[in-house]
């Protein structure tokens, strides 16, 4: 059921903020950047950059401590509204747009911001298809000219939920592990066959992040797992 009272959104962000905060305050993360530093928390970072990563994995997200950093872009829909509330509270900037509706609005937003702020897009949302990179940030990093960064997210224990993005939560007190390479830079002006190759390029950039994240996340899990089995054997042995 979609929330259509403006009171109710509020009352649910304020809620839903609270709950994701307390959730994602358990989850310890690892960040693997390779090649030049990207971090977004690196005081010696040179300029802004927009940072990109699959739908699915948006709480990795609300996990930062924003304080302003990001601008992220929240689609114009009704559910789109609570999402924009929720991650205002969570302390992020917010343009609203998709690539279904009030896509050019969204974009401008994000032009503007882009002097303040890192951008975060997730280039399959909102409604996918999963983890197929649309051509939006590609306009977008030609006209900001702000280089991209592919972020592959995997948490080492989650839910997922059976929606387009099979939408990921991670468990209490599991990790999530981000993989970010050499960020993409996309020249001003291009056209739409250079446009669809460098939106190829970033798609096969984020595949390539999010297969060594999680394969990061399973080697950990595997670990914790032989941990878990070497103390119960341990046990049975004292006992």
């Amino acid at each position: 059921m979609k929330i259509r009272r403006p009171w109710l959104i509020r009352l649910a962000a304020v809620v839903g903020a609270w709950m994701v905060r307390l959730l994602m305050a358990t989850v310890s993360y690892r960040v693997r950047m390779r090649g030049l530093a990207v971090h977004p928390d690196d005081p010696n970072l040179p300029g802004r950059f927009i940072y990109t990563f699959w739908h699915e994995t948006m709480l990795f997200m609300a996990g930062r401590r924003a304080r302003g950093k990001f601008c992220v872009l929240v689609s114009q829909s009704a559910d789109g509204e609570l999402i924009a509330q929720v991650a205002q509270r969570l302390g992020h900037q917010v343009a609203r747009g998709s690539s279904t509706r009030g896509g050019a609005q969204g974009l401008w937003e994000l032009i503007g911001k882009c002097r303040s702020c890192h951008l975060a897009v997730t280039p399959d949302g909102p409604r996918g298809p999963r983890r197929q990179v649309k051509s939006g940030v590609i306009y977008l990093a030609s006209r900001t000219g702000l280089p991209i960064v592919a972020a592959g997210i995997a948490y080492v224990r989650c839910w997922r939920a059976r929606s387009w993005d099979r939408f990921a939560v991670p468990l209490p007190f599991s990790e999530a592990v981000g993989v970010a390479g050499r960020p993409l830079y996309v020249p001003p002006n291009i056209d739409r066959p250079e446009i669809e190759r460098y939106r190829q390029e970033l798609e096969a950039r984020l595949l390539e992040a999010t297969a060594r994240a999680e394969e990061w996340a399973a080697r950990q899990r595997g670990e914790k797992m032989e941990q878990v089995s070497a103390n119960t054997q341990l046990g049975q042995r004292v006992a």
